[in-house]
């Protein structure tokens, strides 16, 4: 039998008072867009590339959207890559083209809590425009087959007044090696190493040099990731061939047969 409620007192059943409860637990779980990665303005070279980074967090989780003169971007030279399911963004830009693509890039993080803004200006210089110390790239990455869970190094050296800082992309997305557990860094020279490379890692590459000028992105460079090297089979009759037909022979490619080495 149900106990009499107390004097002056209601009872609640106890049911609906825990889906209330549950209701009230769902809704303090969501929370409007936040930036945590903003779009920084920035000057290019004509003919060059521009990047620019939008990232933003909350509950459910918000998409990102670019605008250019109150227009979302439509362009051929215009991509958009998405990160983090949506929440994250890169606004690239290639090649530039001075006048064409100077403005301000509207950043839109967006859930059902709300949205918010932010912004960045693009300036595009011509190569004869350039001001003394933009930046420069003396050394880019270049083409790399590296074997795998052994250590990849991505060269670049960059000069420029002042100093220019060195970052890097990988297909057209910003490298971090916070997230990386201390698997990737990047060096002092600002090159990028890879210890343990797996087959994640390979893409193409870019190192971009920043100082108050502009920026300057390197030629885009392949790693390759590859598995050792070896024989499908034993090669038979190599013993009868020349030495000399033996020493060009090189297998480079894994799981390769005799057949494949050229």
């Amino acid at each position: 039998m149900a106990p009499e409620p107390a004097p002056g007192k209601t009872m609640v059943p106890l049911v609906p008072a825990l889906v209330m409860l549950g209701l009230v637990a769902g809704a303090h779980g969501d929370s409007k867009p936040v930036f945590i990665k903003v779009p920084e303005d920035q000057t290019g070279l004509s003919g060059g590339v521009a990047s620019f980074v939008c990232q933003a967090t909350g509950e459910p989780k918000p998409r990102i959207t670019w605008m250019k003169k109150g227009k979302k971007v439509s362009s051929q030279r215009f991509e958009v890559i998405e990160f983090d399911d949506g929440a994250g963004s890169v606004l690239r830009i290639q090649p530039l083209r001075a006048q064409r693509d100077e403005a301000i890039y509207e950043c839109t993080a967006t859930n059902s809590l709300g949205e918010i803004n932010t912004s960045a200006k693009l300036s595009v210089l011509e190569e004869e425009q350039l001001p003394s110390g933009f930046p420069s790239i003396d050394m880019g990455p270049q083409l790399k087959v590296v074997e795998k869970a052994r250590t990849a190094t991505m060269l670049c050296a960059a000069g420029g007044n002042p100093d220019p800082e060195i970052s890097w992309f990988k297909d057209f997305l910003p490298v971090d090696p916070a997230t990386s557990n201390g698997r990737i860094k990047q060096l002092r020279s600002g090159a990028l190493q890879i210890e343990s490379s797996e087959e994640s890692d390979q893409g193409k590459y870019e190192c971009v040099a920043t100082n108050s000028k502009g920026t300057r992105y390197s030629a885009p460079a392949n790693l390759y990731v590859r598995g050792p090297a070896t024989w499908a089979q034993s090669p038979t009759g190599v013993s009868s061939l020349p030495s000399r037909l033996l020493s060009v022979c090189v297998c480079v490619c894994a799981q390769a047969s005799i057949h494949d080495c050229v």
